[in-house]
């Protein structure tokens, strides 16, 4: 059985149904990693946000698709956002993405004040 839960916020569910089966898979496997406390070699930290955020990247047919969550949380991982990098600017989030990253984020963070708690 999984540690902790997963929740998805916002239609980032929805969103990641969408996507290729290949990443779907990669995506999948990455968060039950996360679910149990685990690394998953290829995630990065997403820099600039309280608490950190995790970034896991599959290159599918030519395209990015990228899926951001934060495992601070002691019983629950929160699946922010699923989406296809559509920017040119190298590895930086599109503004679009990084708003509705920020947005979800901030309803995480009131999620979690009225009745979760943070990780150590």
């Amino acid at each position: 059985m999984d540690r902790r839960e997963i929740r998805w916020i916002g239609s980032s569910y929805k969103d990641l149904c969408a996507m290729p089966i290949e990443v779907r898979q990669t995506f999948g496997y990455a968060l039950g990693l996360a679910q149990n406390d685990l690394p998953y070699d290829h995630a990065k930290t997403l820099t600039g946000y309280k608490p950190n955020l995790i970034e896991i990247l599959e290159d599918d047919d030519g395209d990015t698709y990228r899926a951001v969550y934060t495992a601070h949380f002691e019983d629950r991982i929160y699946v922010l956002h699923c989406f296809k990098k559509k920017s040119t600017s190298g590895r930086n989030l599109p503004k679009r993405d990084k708003e509705t990253i920020e947005a979800r984020l901030t309803e995480v963070r009131r999620l979690e004040a009225a009745g979760g708690r943070a990780k150590g």
